[in-house]
């Protein structure tokens, strides 16, 4: 029987690329979610049967054991930009993280990937930051041959950084920003989920940091994505204190709400987490380790977003004609 991999998360923005990466190798891949009815789209990943979702909520012991019973493999790729609700970043990002490590262990699963981020830093005065280390350190812990992988800024079709800006910029004419001089390594999904491969498949031991050939500052990687989208905007770099007061009051609307309403615009935590470059450190291991060469952004940004441009697909069409009317 081909060997099974449980990847918490399988269904999300990374999840579903290394589940489809793991199909491919002929593995049973057990896609781990909180919805799995919201998850099927992963099933044509595989032959029939071969890619599955199941329940799984990783506070919890039971759910988690009954998702990795028979695994040889585990891919934790659970995390959260925004607390709401239960789902707290020590809860999900250190306690989850640490949950998942210490059952692998007693089920004798063979592998454990993790994936974290750049920044994770124990002392970080942001949560997200501070609990992705911890979760590291719980990791280790329990698991001490897990591989963990830091991305910085992951850009893809389904992402949430550029995809966010870009829609952004249907509505107003400005583009304001917090940290418009932090550095950013945007590293392509499709990368990332080669390195968790290729840890799944035991050609990888340690930590690595992983981000793309480029390294840009916030502004810099918004006036690439305009120039991509043919939209003119005002970029407007806001003080961090500005950008606090801001994210403050936004995650008052959410807690007045009762967590109804969801603040994915900005968050005060996500401003602590801006005022740090976000690239790869000159010491960690990376994609050369893995003998992996990154994709520079410029090479996939125009696949997706040109859905933004003001004339979506038919905008280079309309150029075209532009210029048949002046030779006319």
């Amino acid at each position: 029987m081909s060997k099974l991999v449980t990847i918490y998360g399988g269904s999300g923005f990374v999840g579903r690329y290394i589940a489809r990466r793991m199909a491919k190798q002929g593995w049973r891949v057990r896609v781990a979610v909180r919805r799995p009815n919201e998850a099927l789209f992963v099933k044509p990943y595989g032959a029939v049967g071969q890619v599955e979702p199941v329940t799984c909520n990783i506070r919890d012991d039971v759910s988690v054991r009954a998702a990795m019973k028979g695994a040889d493999a585990v891919v934790n790729c659970v995390g959260i930009l925004v607390a709401c609700g239960k789902n707290k970043f020590d809860a999900v990002q250190t306690e989850g993280a640490g949950r998942i490590a210490r059952i692998a262990a007693e089920e004798g699963v063979g592998r454990l990937v993790h994936i974290s981020a750049i920044g994770a830093d124990a002392k970080s005065e942001s949560d997200y930051a501070r609990t992705k280390a911890e979760g590291e350190d719980a990791i280790l812990a329990a698991y001490p041959d897990a591989v963990i992988l830091r991305p910085s800024v992951i850009f893809g079709t389904e992402d949430g950084f550029f995809n966010k800006f870009a829609t952004m910029t249907r509505f107003t004419p400005v583009l304001p920003l917090v940290g418009g001089n932090t550095r950013f390594q945007p590293v392509w999904v499709e990368d990332v989920a080669q390195a968790a491969e290729k840890a799944v498949l035991g050609q990888a031991s340690g930590t690595y940091e992983l981000g793309g050939p480029d390294v840009a500052t916030f502004k810099d990687l918004m006036a690439e994505m305009l120039q991509i989208t043919n939209r003119k905007r005002l970029i407007l770099n806001l003080p961090f204190g500005i950008g606090s007061v801001i994210g403050g009051a936004l995650d008052l609307v959410q807690i007045v709400s009762g967590g109804l309403i969801v603040n994915k615009i900005l968050t005060r935590d996500q401003v602590k987490n801006l005022k740090r470059d976000n690239v790869v450190a000159q010491d960690a291991n990376g994609f050369a380790e893995l003998g992996i060469t990154p994709t520079p952004a410029a090479a996939v940004l125009p696949d997706y977003l040109w859905r933004f441009r003001p004339h979506g697909q038919y905008e280079a069409l309309r150029a075209s004609a532009k210029n048949l009317r002046k030779l006319s």
